[in-house]
């Protein structure tokens, strides 16, 4: 039988800790960064959708060029992916069914490493087209 404490026992929303079921947040210190993550996401959300949309746009523009001159077409790709990886990387906005499920500060944690695997897979298509077109 699960004893009423331990049923009304919850996360907090920022790092995930346990803590009472009538609480949000675990200190003020997980409050403020809560509260600032919210605000900076406010802030800068439409920034944010413009450069993922000319990004995620430059992929299959780039994709469909490198059929006429591989070198642009593998080029524009490249930067296009890295040009998601480094916003997400400085903007990192999950959507919010990560963070209800992860918390904020994972749930951001993780989106950093979505975008450093944009970036790698950006830089390795350059390689690529440096090595294949020289």
């Amino acid at each position: 039988m699960i004893d009423e404490e331990n049923r009304k026992m919850k996360k907090c929303d920022y790092c995930a800790k346990e803590i009472s079921y009538y609480e949000q947040y675990c200190d003020e210190e997980c409050e403020k960064k809560a509260l600032d993550f919210y605000s900076l996401r406010e802030k800068y959300t439409k920034v944010f959708s413009i450069i993922n949309v000319i990004g995620v746009f430059g992929v299959p523009v780039g994709l469909f060029l490198s059929a006429i001159d591989a070198v642009i077409g593998f080029s524009l790709t490249a930067f296009s992916l890295m040009l998601i990886g480094i916003t997400v990387i400085v903007l990192p906005f999950p959507v919010e069914n990560m963070i209800s499920s992860m918390k904020i500060k994972k749930a951001v944690f993780v989106t950093r490493l979505i975008g450093l695997g944009f970036i790698v897979l950006g830089a390795a298509l350059f390689v690529l087209r440096i090595l294949i077109f020289k």
